[in-house]
Formats: C-alpha cells, structure tokens, sequence
C-alpha cells in the first residue's frame, strides 16, 4: 500500500540528496575494488607464461653433446671354435687382418679335420656296402650259395664228428697212460718194500751173529782176565782179550746202527715212492678231466656251429620282408652316420657367421683356442657412433635426428642420424680426459647411423673415441 501511494506521487521519483550520497559512496568503493584487485592480478606470476618460457628456452637448446666410440653394426664379434668340435688347435688360419670375409666363408681350420675327413669316407662306404647289402637280399639267394651252405652244414658235421673221435682216442690213451704209470709205480713200491724186508732180515742175522761173537769175547776176557789176577797170564794176554771183546761190540753197535740206516733209508725211498704214486695218478686224472671237458666242448662248439649254418641255411633260402626292412634299416643307419660325419667335419671349419671384416687375429695356425676366441669380425662397412647421453639429456634426443661426430683422429667431420636410443641406465665408460669432469655419470647409449661417405671414412678405426654433437 504504501509503496502504491508513492508511486503515485510524482514527487517520490526524484531520488533525495541521501540517496545520491550512498549511490555515489558505492560507486567509489566499486572502483577502487576493481583498481586493487587488477593490481594484485598483476603482481601475481602466469602459469602459462612459465610454460611458454620453458619452452622457447628449451627451443634454444637444440644441440645435445657427449663423448662416444665408433664400432661396426652388429657390434664386434668374437669367432670362436665350437664347443663340441674336437680338438681346438688351428690347423690353417685363411684369413689375415683387414680381409673382409662373406657369411659362410672359411675362416680358419681345426687340427681334427683330416681325422674327421677319414671319418665321413669311412661313413661313406659304409653307405655303399649297407646299399649292396640290401640288394643282395632283395634279390634273394642263389641256388649256389644254397647249396654251399649244405656243403658247410656236412662239413661241420664231419669235423664234429673226427674231432670227437680224436679226443675220444686221446681220452682212452691217457687213461691206459694212468693204469700202465700206476702199476708200474706200484711195482716200484712192492720191490722197495721186499729190499727193505730183506735186508732188514739181512742185517737181522749179521746182529744177531755179532751178539754171538760179543758174548763169547765177553767170556773170554772175563776168564783171562781171573787168570791173570791168579798169575797163570802175563798182562798182554789179558789185554789182548779186552781188545777183542771191544771190538766185538763196536761191530754189533756198527751192525745196530746199520739196521737202523736201512730202515729208515728204505723207509723214505717208499715213501717217496708212494708220494709220485699219488701224483702220477692226481695229474693223469687232471689230464683226463682236461680231455672229457675238451670233448665236451668239441661237442657242444661242433653244435653250435652246425645249428647256426642250418639256420643260415633256412635264412638265405627265403627272402623275407623282415629281412628287407632289417637290410633298409642298416642303410639308412649308415646314412645317418654319414650325415652327423658331415656335421662333425663342418665343426672343423670355422665359418663367418655374417658379412664382415677381420679387426683382429687371436690364434694363429698351430696355436689352441684361447678365451679370445680365433678372430674378431665387425662389419666396418656400416659403422655406428655409440654416444653415452647423460640420463638428464636424453630426453632430448629423438629417433631420426641428425647427428654430427668429430675426433683428431681424422679430418673434418662425420655425419649420421640416431638410430636406437637405449632402455637401460648404466654407468659412463668413456671418460674425459678433462680432470674435473664427472667419471661417475648416469648415461644412456644411443646408436648413430653414420652415412655411407662417413662409414667409409672410418671402416678402420673400430673402438675409437669421438665426440657426438645430436641436433636438429
């Protein structure tokens, strides 16, 4: 209601002097606000400045630089024997320093070839008589040849049997040999024993004969011996009877003694008797069981050989698929050899594994195969810079990228284009020669293709050292 009666009011639209104080109060404070905030706007930095300012710094730097080293494609390979050939002794050496060799080419020759040449001739004819060997059997056997292998059969037989005759003969000679020795030994014994008899009983009677003798002679003294203490003898007489009663009995203790030699001299001439007796008959019965056991081996080896030419017999008077596949088997074993002789003869070639050029000779002719292996090979004709990026730097490198290498080794200056850059971080190998530069960097390889003309240029100096300048 009231804000109707004021429009209403013509005078109501006429603003007071206090609103037009407040309105232009505002109006001022308004103004200063926007005046301090644009100023504060501008005090404060713009991001996107920053960025633009980055970048065109980072567009001034558009040359990246670093120490590096020349080497074939393919890095250097070390050509080395292999492992399985045997003997690592260079026979022959074909190549020397800067030769450039093609993949496959002989680069030098083992010790073992000549060894392993005979081996593949000697693979090679086993190939030849395998092959006839089964044609020999395809064509099956010859009527001929059937009938010399009855002729072999009756053969052995015939042998078999004079054989087992003439063993048989030799058995039934030793054993009359063992009877006749026996008996003759046993005669030699019975006669030992029938001498000792006797002259025992000889010799007996001679004893008893002595004893006779001695008591009489005994007797004798003893009476003379009282004769002479009566006076009725003179002592000589006396004396003389004592002498020959001792004699008496030294000739009984010789007889006695005697005895005793003949019985145990006869004694061991028995016994030694009895002793070949009884090797007489262990050796002849040694030689009969020799002689059966030979006999039974002619038997049974007879045997054997007559049933191994029957079943000859049967095998060659048939043709049978089995033995085909038996015959075809052994060509293609032989085959087989052949080929591992033809890879064991490679193995004493040793070949170049790519196009390349020889850098460096290890081992020469007549020298073994060391660690280094025989010879080094680089493909110089393709040459790469290797430049080791700081890891700080190489984001600024890119594929493709010209790329331009210098060294005071050569004139002027390389050229190339960045071919890999590489995934792995690794310590700085090549060092400036400048003391106070890092020798303990974190770089990043990246590869550069050098162009034909530059490859040329340094196809001889694998492993140099050279700066690389990569830029736009």
């Amino acid at each position: 209601m009231v804000h109707r009666s004021t429009a209403e009011n013509p005078s109501s639209k006429l603003p007071s002097a206090k609103q037009l104080s407040i309105a232009a109060a505002v109006a001022i404070l308004a103004a200063v606000g926007v005046t301090g905030y644009k100023a504060w706007q501008s005090s404060q930095p713009d991001p996107n400045a920053a960025i633009a300012a980055a970048e065109a710094t980072a567009s001034q730097l558009t040359t990246v630089t670093s120490l590096g080293r020349l080497e074939p494609e393919g890095e250097v390979i070390e050509v080395s024997a292999s492992g399985a050939a045997e003997g690592n002794r260079i026979d022959r050496l074909l190549v020397k320093e800067g030769d450039t060799v093609k993949t496959g080419q002989p680069i030098a020759i083992l010790d073992s070839h000549d060894r392993l040449s005979a081996a593949l001739d000697r693979a090679t004819d086993q190939v030849r008589v395998a092959e006839a060997n089964l044609a020999k059997v395809k064509a099956g056997a010859k009527s001929g040849e059937i009938q010399a292998q009855k002729a072999t059969i009756a053969r052995l037989e015939a042998d078999r049997s004079n054989e087992i005759a003439a063993q048989q003969a030799i058995l039934a000679r030793l054993e009359v040999d063992r009877s006749t020795e026996m008996q003759a030994q046993q005669a030699t014994i019975a006669r030992l024993a029938a001498e000792k008899q006797g002259e025992i009983q000889t010799q007996e009677a001679a004893i008893a004969r002595l004893e006779a003798e001695l008591r009489n002679a005994q007797s004798e003294y003893q009476r003379h011996a009282q004769l002479y203490k009566e006076g009725a003898i003179s002592a000589s007489v006396s004396d003389s009877k004592k002498l020959a009663a001792d004699t008496a009995q030294q000739r009984l203790n010789e007889g006695r003694a005697q005895l005793n030699q003949i019985r145990q001299s006869r004694l061991q001439q028995i016994n030694e008797a009895q002793a070949k007796l009884n090797q007489i008959d262990r050796s002849r019965l040694q030689q009969i069981n020799e002689a059966q056991a030979k006999l039974s081996q002619i038997e049974q080896s007879r045997l054997q050989q007559i049933d191994e030419a029957t079943a000859t017999l049967d095998r060659i008077a048939e043709v049978r698929p089995v033995d085909v596949q038996a015959a075809a088997a052994e060509v293609n074993s032989a085959t087989s050899a052949v080929k591992e002789a033809k890879a064991n003869l490679d193995l004493a070639f040793i070949r170049a594994p790519k196009d390349a050029q020889v850098l460096k000779i290890h081992a020469y002719a007549g020298e073994k195969v060391g660690n280094d292996g025989i010879v080094e090979l680089g493909q110089t004709s393709r040459m790469l810079a290797v430049a080791e990026i700081y890891e700080s730097d190489v984001s600024k490198v890119r594929i493709g990228q010209q790329a331009t290498i210098t060294s005071d080794v050569f004139a002027g200056e390389l050229h190339g284009k960045v071919e890999h850059i590489g995934l792995q971080v690794q310590r700085q190998n090549i060092v400036n020669t400048d003391p106070s530069a890092n020798i303990d960097a974190r770089i990043i390889e990246v590869k550069v293709r050098l162009d034909e003309a530059s490859s040329k240029k340094v196809a001889g100096l694998t492993n140099l050292q050279v700066k690389v300048a990569i830029g736009n």
